[in-house]
């Protein structure tokens, strides 16, 4: 049985080590690419249903966008992958996706791309580290 790995994409230059690091090190793994929009970004300013939604199409495309850069890199490794997006709290998606898609091994970033993300450094990271049911690796 090959081992799935799930692979937190957001654009940003740690997740695209860590998908370098999957690529490499599982040549025979079941490899997805997650992209979380995150729904606090989403109800910022109060914005009403309408808005939400028109930015939520809008993430969709961007992931949509970033994930062709997932698939390049995926086929210069001559490997395949599936792309999921999902919208919710990143660290509580991923680690809920891992644990309900049978994941092996999460190997993700150190830290995202958004202000607060920086801000915070590791966040993300740190919740799916504490809450991860599987092993986490954290790509520099």
């Amino acid at each position: 049985m090959d081992q799935r790995v799930l692979v937190p994409f957001d654009g940003s230059e740690p997740s695209r080590t860590a998908l370098d690091r999957a690529l490499e090190e599982n040549p025979d793994a079941e490899i997805t690419a997650l992209h979380v929009i995150d729904s606090s970004e989403l109800s910022y300013g109060g914005a009403g249903a309408g808005a939400a939604e028109s930015l939520t199409d809008a993430r969709r495309e961007e992931a949509e966008e970033l994930f062709d850069e997932v698939r390049d890199r995926a086929e210069a490794y001559g490997a395949t992958l599936t792309t999921v997006i999902e919208v919710g709290q990143p660290g509580d998606v991923i680690v809920s996706y891992a644990e309900e898609n049978d994941i092996d091994h999460i190997i993700m970033g150190s830290h995202g791309r958004s202000g607060l993300s920086r801000i915070l450094v590791g966040s993300v990271a740190a919740t799916v580290v504490k809450n991860s049911s599987v092993t986490v690796t954290i790509a520099r």
